[in-house]
C-alpha cells in the first residue's frame, strides 16, 4: 500500500489492486474509502488498478484543516498522486461524487489526461443536478421488485426532508440493479467507510464554479467515457448523457439493468464496456443499441478489408492475419455481439450478427470492402451479400456452415464449467438455426453479385466440404479452394490463407 504527502503533508494511500497499465480510480460516497470498488468487475484483471484513499477515508490520513476536503481542493491530491507515481498523462476512472472531483481535475490539467472514465457519474461541477423526478421515475422501474413498496415509500419520505439516517438504509436497494447478497454486504460496509464530516465539507460553498468548469471542459481533446446505469437516478441516464453532450469526445454508454453500482450488477458487461475503451486499438460503434467493439490496422486511405471471426472467437483470432494485410489495407476486425469486449444481448441469431456487419461497413463508410468471415461470420458475410448486394465488393467465405438442415441434428450442448470468452447462449441459439435453417437462404445464394472466394478446410473440417462446395457453386462466379488445415484455417495455416487471398487479388 503505497504512502505519499500532499500538498499539505497530510499523508495519503492508494491501493495497488490487478497488474497491467495504472488506471487511477477516485471513489465517490462522496469521501467513501476506495475499498468498495473493489476490482471493478475484473477490470483489474487487464489494468493496475490505483485505488485512491481520499484524505481522511481508508488508510489515508486526516487534515487538520477540515476545509481540505472540499472538492476543488482535492484536486491537489490526485496531481500529487499522478507525481508520485511518475506518470506524465494519466487514466482516471472516477465514480459517483468522484467524477466531480475528476471534471475538476480535467478542467485543472487536462495535459496531464490520456483518457478520463465517468461511471454514474455527478456532475455538479458542470452544474447539472439529480431532479426529484429523475429518482421517482428511476424507481418507477423497479415497482415489480418485492421490496419495492418500503423502499419508494422512504424514498419519499427522504425528499421531503425525513432524517437520512433513518430513511436510507430502506432506500438501498433502488442504488442496486440485483439486491442480492452482494448488493446487501456492499451497501451495509458504506456506513464504516464513510467519513461523515469530509462529507459535509465536500460540496461546501465555493467548491464549485459550474460556468468557469464548463467552459474548460468544452476544450478538453480527451477520449471520455460516461456509462450510466439504467435503474439509476443518481445520475439518470437523461443527466449523464448531459454531461457528455458537454464534452467533445465523450463516448455514452448505458448499461442495461444496472444501478449506481454497475460493476457489481454485470461485472462482465461493465469490464468490457470500459475495457474496450481504454483500449487505444479498440473502437465501437453500435447495432440496434448493442454496442460493438471492432480492432483497426494500416493506413486508414488504404483500401478496406472487414475480418469477421467464428462462434466463440473474437477479433483476436485476425491479428496474425490482418497485421500481414495491413501492409496494403485498412483492416477492421470485428467483435461480433456476444463475443470479445462487445454486448453480450443474451439473444443472438445469424441474422442479428449479419446486422452487426452491417452496422460496421455503413457506420465506417466502407461500402465496397472486402470482407472475410471465418464459419459464423462467413455466414453472416453471405446473408448481408444476399441482402444488400452492393455494399460488399468481395467476399471470402471460410469454411462456413452452408445452412443446409443438419443430419443429424445436433444434440443440446451442456455450458462448460467456468468463465467464457463469448456468452453461452451463442451456441444454443445458433445450433437451433443450423438445424433448422431457412430455406431460402440457400435459394438467394445466387443473389449475390460479389466476387466471391470459397475456402474449405478439407477432410478434417466438421463442416460439411461437399455441401460448402454446392455453396460456392451457387454464388455466380465463386471460386472454391481447399486448405487442408481443419476448420480453423486461418489460424492453423496462415501463410496458405494468405496465399489463397492474394490469389484472389489481396495484394
Amino acid at each position: 500500500m503505497p504512502i505519499f504527502s500532499a500538498y499539505d503533508t497530510t499523508p495519503l494511500a492508494c491501493h495497488l489492486v490487478g497488474e497491467g497499465e495504472p488506471l487511477i480510480c477516485l471513489p465517490g460516497g462522496p469521501m467513501r474509502a476506495s475499498a468498495y470498488l473493489g476490482d471493478l468487475g475484473g477490470l483489474a484483471a487487464r489494468r493496475q488498478l490505483v485505488l485512491l484513499d481520499l484524505r481522511g477515508t481508508g488508510d489515508s490520513g486526516a487534515p487538520d484543516d477540515p476545509a481540505a476536503y472540499r472538492c476543488d481542493r482535492l484536486v491537489d491530491d490526485v496531481e500529487a498522486l499522478r507525481a508520485h507515481l511518475g506518470l506524465d498523462r494519466i487514466d482516471v476512472l472516477a465514480h459517483s461524487a468522484g467524477a466531480d472531483l475528476a471534471l475538476l481535475y480535467a478542467a485543472r490539467h487536462p495535459d496531464r489526461l490520456r483518457t478520463l472514465t465517468l461511471v454514474t457519474p455527478s456532475a455538479r461541477a458542470v452544474g447539472i443536478e439529480a431532479t426529484d423526478q429523475d429518482l421517482r421515475e428511476a424507481a418507477e422501474l423497479r415497482r415489480d421488485e418485492p421490496w419495492y413498496p418500503q423502499a419508494r415509500s422512504a424514498q419519499e419520505a427522504l425528499l421531503a426532508g425525513g432524517p437520512f439516517a433513518e430513511l436510507w438504509p430502506r432506500v438501498r436497494p433502488l442504488m442496486y440493479g440485483r439486491w442480492d447478497e452482494t448488493a446487501q454486504a456492499h451497501a451495509a460496509a458504506s456506513a464504516g467507510q464513510t467519513n461523515a464530516e469530509a462529507r459535509g465539507h465536500y460540496a461546501a460553498a465555493g467548491a464549485f464554479d459550474p460556468a468557469a468548469t464548463t467552459a474548460a471542459l468544452r476544450e478538453l481533446a480527451v477520449p471520455v467515457l460516461v456509462l450510466a446505469g439504467e435503474y439509476d437516478g443518481h445520475p439518470s441516464p437523461d443527466r449523464a448523457a448531459e454531461l457528455a453532450a458537454l464534452l467533445p469526445l465523450a463516448e455514452f454508454t448505458v448499461q442495461h439493468g444496472a444501478g449506481h453500482f454497475p460493476w457489481l450488477d454485470d461485472p462482465g458487461a461493465f469490464a468490457r464496456t470500459v475495457e474496450a475503451f481504454l483500449d487505444p486499438d479498440v473502437r465501437t460503434v453500435r447495432a440496434g443499441g448493442v454496442r460493438l467493439a471492432y480492432r483497426v490496422w494500416g493506413d486508414a486511405g488504404a483500401p478496406p478489408v472487414v475480418l469477421l471471426h467464428g462462434r466463440s472467437g473474437s477479433s483476436g483470432t485476425w491479428t496474425r492475419i490482418a497485421e500481414d494485410l495491413a501492409a496494403d489495407h485498412r483492416v477492421h476486425a470485428l467483435d461480433f455481439r456476444g463475443h470479445g469486449l462487445s454486448d453480450w444481448p443474451g439473444r443472438y441469431t445469424f441474422e442479428l450478427f449479419r446486422d452487426d456487419l452491417h452496422a460496421l461497413l455503413v457506420a465506417g463508410d466502407l461500402a465496397g470492402a472486402t470482407v472475410v468471415g471465418h464459419s459464423m461470420g462467413g455466414v453472416a458475410a453471405y446473408l448481408l451479400a444476399q441482402r444488400e448486394p452492393s455494399l460488399i465488393g468481395r467476399l471470402v467465405i471460410e469454411d462456413a456452415p452452408p445452412l443446409s438442415p443438419l443430419d443429424p441434428p445436433r444434440p443440446p450442448t451442456d455450458r462448460p464449467a467456468g468463465e467464457l470468452d463469448f456468452d453461452w447462449p451463442v451456441v444454443p441459439d445458433t445450433d437451433a438455426q443450423l438445424n433448422d435453417p431457412d430455406p431460402g437462404i440457400r435459394e438467394r445464394l445466387g443473389e449475390i453479385i460479389a466476387p466471391t472466394l470459397v475456402i474449405g478446410g478439407g477432410p478434417t473440417s466438421h463442416i460439411d466440404q461437399a455441401q460448402l462446395a454446392q455453396l460456392a457453386e451457387a454464388v455466380p462466379g465463386a471460386v472454391f479452394v481447399t486448405v487442408d488445415a481443419g476448420h480453423l484455417v486461418h489460424t492453423t495455416r496462415p501463410e496458405a490463407f494468405l496465399a489463397a487471398l492474394r490469389s484472389f487479388g489481396l495484394s
